[in-house]
């Protein structure tokens, strides 16, 4: 049983960043009316000092041995959280505590080509196709010997999260998804946006070439580029160098820019995926329902967040379903609003 009175003071006290009431959490999760000016949520207080993860662990699973975070009493209902790009486990490390406290055993790992997670074999493709990374997260849950757990995302993270609902319902309790829901169908991605739109996914099409290739692969352009990012999608959030550093030590992995490289250019149709994954992604193609109990998010402030209060995917959810947005938060929404998250998380898996 998940303690509210425990949930409050932890979030009241906070942890690293976290330090906001549950009065002001509600405000910040609130969905605003149509036409509502726009208003800025509380700051999120600055974090005084840096704590990264400690204790990392290994396992090996599927093609990878995969690095990740682990909090909580070892027998808690297990919460997955999923990071995206361009960012690493250290998005959660606000939010994995607040977790923890109320009894979830939570587990963060690297995505492939991320931070101390490994391809096995030098002959594995480096792929980053949508079903591959979902498959990998299904071999860490058998790896770790997780029969079910609540999936929670953002960016990459999400679309992962939303591929194993619903592909793989019966391991999924719960589910908590930033911008709701981001599978993709290669087909459709051939259709142009508005150009507006467009122009906020300028890196994708940068990756498209030699010379981003050739950027991913120089570490100097690379931070660069990737803090670029982080000031882009996240207009009103103010970190310092040493938090960006902190997961910036992520991209160090030698298969990073072949992993991020390969995500766009196959997002956009121009990099093959393998024939092994096909029909996972004739599946995907079909843009599947999701049954599973969820609390999709959308960030004010985040660039790709879609018109119209989560209308836009609504109908993919038939489950038991909540929509929830925040207030003056841009993209990265668990380092950004990790209390909002956490509690987005411990909704889900009461709904």
């Amino acid at each position: 049983m998940i303690n509210r009175r425990r949930f409050g003071r932890a979030v009241g006290m906070g942890t690293g960043a976290v330090g906001m009431s549950l009065a002001g959490l509600r405000d910040a999760s609130a969905v605003e009316p149509a036409g509502t000016p726009p208003r800025t949520a509380a700051p999120t207080p600055p974090t005084a000092t840096h704590p990264s993860f400690t204790g990392l662990k290994q396992v090996r699973a599927g093609v990878l041995d995969v690095g990740y975070a682990e909090a909580g009493p070892q027998h808690g209902p297990v919460v997955i959280c999923l990071h995206g790009w361009p960012y690493d486990i250290h998005s959660y490390i606000d939010v994995v505590p607040l977790l923890a406290d109320q009894g979830y055993r939570v587990v963060v790992p690297y995505l492939r080509g991320h931070g101390t997670t490994r391809f096995l074999s030098s002959r594995t493709v480096r792929n980053a196709q949508q079903s591959a990374i979902a498959l990998d997260i299904i071999a860490l849950m058998n790896a770790l010997k997780i029969e079910k757990a609540a999936l929670a995302g953002f960016d990459w993270g999400s679309r992962t999260a939303d591929i194993i609902a619903a592909l793989w319902p019966h391991r999924v309790t719960a589910l908590v998804s930033v911008s709701g829901y981001l599978i993709t169908d290669v087909d459709a991605q051939k259709t142009p946006l508005p150009p507006k739109a467009e122009y906020s996914w300028w890196y994708q099409y940068y990756f498209s070439t030699e010379r981003g290739r050739t950027a991913m692969e120089t570490p100097d352009v690379r931070d660069d580029l990737c803090r670029l990012v982080w000031d882009t999608v996240s207009p009103t959030w103010d970190f310092d160098g040493a938090t960006f550093a902190r997961t910036a030590a992520a991209f160090d992995n030698p298969d990073y820019a072949a992993i991020v490289i390969h995500n766009y250019r196959w997002r956009l149709g121009l990099a093959d995926g393998e024939r092994r994954f096909d029909t996972y992604e004739k599946k995907l193609a079909t843009r599947p329902f999701i049954h599973t109990p969820t609390i999709t998010i959308d960030a004010e402030r985040d660039p790709f967040t879609a018109p119209g209060e989560g209308s836009s995917y609504r109908d993919r959810f038939t489950g038991r379903y909540e929509h929830r947005t925040l207030v003056g938060i841009g993209h990265n929404v668990p380092q950004e609003a990790p209390a909002a998250f956490a509690r987005a998380v411990v909704d889900a898996t009461r709904l």
